[in-house]
């Protein structure tokens, strides 16, 4: 029985990960969760799994659930989520949205548990620091986003030496078909509108403006100890085939399935191990494959992630601490879809990139280019 830890369990990866612990009960349990503001939700996981151990943003929302639930163990903020860091689970799914995933998960590292990772900014902010430690550790960290995890089953049983290149696929999001000019009229409502797969607000946002796309490029290169020449992204509108690698001798192995995350989820959580699950492709209904080049030119947003990791040192972490601001500012209203891009563009070009940063470093940056820096 595999013990399982999440952080962001009222969030839509949380949500599917309890899921799939609910319908392989013989194989996982939960032990701790995080959640931010979503008491309701909250309340029914209490409810169904009765974790030992609950960490919630609010520490009055804290002392109202202790009072209504004396045998669990429930702390607030930054100590919560550290204390699941820590915890005996043998794995941390983190599956929380942005740089806040960081530090607790360099703290399961050093525990010595296993990483299932879905918060993207961890790499993107502090990929070598996070990976080394990871590799000092002997610990795994097994990929939760489907694109990488579709790369990290490809490579299975192959030599990463072997590898000529990753092709990441993209459905392009929301926009897809839309010329830039007509993405001034984009709104909120339009915005949230995935054609393909079911997230959570921002990085919903952050598909439609390709930025998601980005910071996966940024994370592969971590993962997968790739060149950033070696990674390359593809439009592939049926978002069927969730990602490939091709090898030196030029074969292409792709990794396909049905856009549900929790099959990367289950993947993750079994690894090295595979268990039976429902909803399988119906490869008898699959018309055709449509493949397209990137436009880096129209999705400029991932264009500044390849910029980003040109560069290296803290520029990647001031890209993501730029967007996660940005996208803020769209879902509270204040500014344009449009003007996400120019937010990052100007932060970005504000920045004087640091060179081998340490931990400290990074998330000064982290909180200065999040901030409204007046």
């Amino acid at each position: 029985m595999k013990k399982i830890s999440i952080l962001g369990a009222t969030g839509s990866i949380g949500t599917q990960a309890l899921e799939v612990i609910s319908n392989n009960s013989e194989s996982f349990s939960l032990r701790s969760i995080s959640a931010g503001k979503n008491m309701r939700k909250l309340e029914e996981i209490i409810a169904q799994f009765k974790p030992d151990l609950v960490s919630v943003m609010d520490d009055d929302d804290r002392k109202a659930l202790a009072s209504k639930h004396p045998d669990i163990e429930f702390l607030s903020g930054e100590e919560g989520l550290l204390a699941i860091a820590n915890d005996d689970s043998d794995m941390l799914l983190t599956a929380v949205m942005g740089s806040v995933g960081l530090e607790p998960t360099l703290a399961a590292i050093d525990a010595g548990k296993d990483i299932a990772l879905a918060n993207k900014e961890t790499l993107v902010a502090a990929g070598e620091i996070v990976m080394g430690r990871a590799k000092e550790k002997g610990v795994s960290i097994v990929p939760v986003d489907s694109e990488h995890s579709a790369v990290f089953q490809c490579l299975r049983g192959e030599k990463l030496s072997e590898m000529k290149r990753i092709i990441l696929t993209a459905s392009g999001g929301s926009f897809r078909d839309l010329s830039r000019e007509a993405l001034s009229d984009v709104t909120l409502e339009m915005a949230l509108d995935h054609p393909n797969w079911s997230m959570g607000r921002k990085i919903t946002i952050d598909s439609a403006t390709m930025m998601n796309k980005g910071l996966e490029v940024i994370e592969a290169k971590w993962l997968f100890d790739a060149d950033v020449d070696q990674i390359s992204t593809i439009l592939h509108r049926e978002s069927t085939i969730h990602s490939m690698v091709e090898f030196t001798d030029n074969s292409i192995i792709a990794q396909m399935g049905t856009p549900d995350m929790k099959t990367a989820i289950q993947f993750a959580f079994s690894h090295p191990d595979r268990l039976p699950m429902q909803n399988p492709m119906d490869l008898d209904a699959l018309s055709q494959l449509n493949f397209k080049p990137m436009d880096l030119e129209r999705f400029k947003m991932l264009q500044y992630a390849y910029d980003a990791l040109k560069t290296g040192g803290t520029m990647p972490a001031v890209m993501n601490a730029a967007n996660e601001y940005a996208v803020g500012q769209f879902l509270n209203g204040e500014i344009s879809f449009t003007d996400i891009e120019k937010v990052v563009e100007l932060r970005m070009n504000d920045h004087d990139p640091v060179n081998n940063p340490d931990l400290e470093t990074i998330l000064y940056y982290d909180r200065l280019y999040k901030s409204d820096m007046r």
